[in-house]
């Protein structure tokens, strides 16, 4: 595949995943961060279950067998934690400073992949991440770096770092996945494993079936969605980003989240598109640009 294809892909995972923080946000007091997240990947499990007639079953429970470690260790950074991490977090902080720290996930990646993978890191990935992360500040700042000070913390915002650097570990040691398998088989393990890890901590918060149902009959579209375009589709997508372009590199594309949930705030409620908007993204992709285009070839350090 094409790395502009990947490019691609890429960026429309990053935009399902900004409805999905949109939605998360939006459905906070009528339903719980863990019901979110059990529904979420439960619909996965069933939707992913035709995709057994092309992938071999015995394959997948050979794979979590004999590499049950690394498998369980990607299964609940990126399955199990990362989003019900992230929607607890959404439960408390404001949207503002979900996506302040939502922006660190790229320079997350790029630090650990140095300290935990030895990769090198160019000077043109560090301004190119630095000019997008300028952007994102920018952005959500409104162009009023003054606004700084009215800034503050709170559980949620701590909530949050966990979830990004849960997130953040996740796409580093994905490059450690086990070899010999296909990356349908790797996928599949990693969502009903993952989903397997959840459950009995769902479970013990003791939610009562009739409830459950009724949650269920109110938000079934909100949990299709965060199912396949948020979970499957963008799961696919970020892993093969990661595949073919590298931890560092794909992380970059985590600094379009807030430009991308103006534009959907635009389209869906109405909000209206400033200046401040237009300065933030041309921040965010020169930064990209930079990282991604005229970087050298990020090589192993010896």
């Amino acid at each position: 595949m094409k790395k502009y294809s990947v490019y691609l892909l890429v960026g429309l995972c990053v935009l399902f995943w900004s409805g999905n923080f949109i939605l998360g946000r939006f459905v906070r007091d009528d339903v719980q961060p863990l019901e979110l997240a059990f529904f979420r990947w439960a619909f996965v499990c069933l939707m992913l279950l035709p995709a057994f007639y092309h992938v071999s079953l015995r394959n997948v429970l050979k794979l979590v067998r004999e590499h049950f470690i690394v498998t369980s260790v990607l299964a609940i950074l990126s399955v199990t934690f990362f989003n019900t991490i992230l929607y607890t977090a959404l439960q408390t902080t404001t949207a503002t400073n979900a996506l302040l720290i939502n922006s660190s996930v790229p320079i997350m990646i790029l630090i650990l992949s140095a300290m935990m993978l030895k990769h090198d890191v160019s000077g043109r990935q560090v301004a190119g991440i630095a000019l997008s992360t300028a952007g994102v500040v920018f952005l959500i700042l409104k162009g009023d770096f003054g606004s700084v000070s009215a800034l503050s913390l709170n559980h949620g915002d701590f909530w949050m770092l966990a979830s990004s650097l849960s997130w953040a570990l996740y796409s580093v040691l994905f490059k450690l996945k086990p070899a010999g398998y296909s990356s349908a088989e790797l996928f599949m393990a990693n969502m009903y494993l993952g989903f397997l890890y959840l459950l009995p901590i769902y479970l013990a918060q003791g939610y009562t079936f009739h409830a459950e149902a009724v949650l269920l009959e109110n938000y079934w579209a909100y949990f299709i969605y965060v199912s396949l375009f948020a979970s499957i589709l963008s799961y696919i997508f970020w892993n093969k980003g990661i595949d073919v372009l590298g931890a560092a590199k794909t992380g970059q594309f985590a600094h379009l989240m807030p430009l991308f949930g103006a534009i959907l705030a635009y389209i869906f409620l109405g909000e209206t598109l400033q200046f401040y908007h237009v300065v933030g993204a041309l921040l965010i992709g020169t930064g990209i640009y930079v990282s991604l285009f005229s970087a050298k070839p990020v090589v192993p350090g010896k």
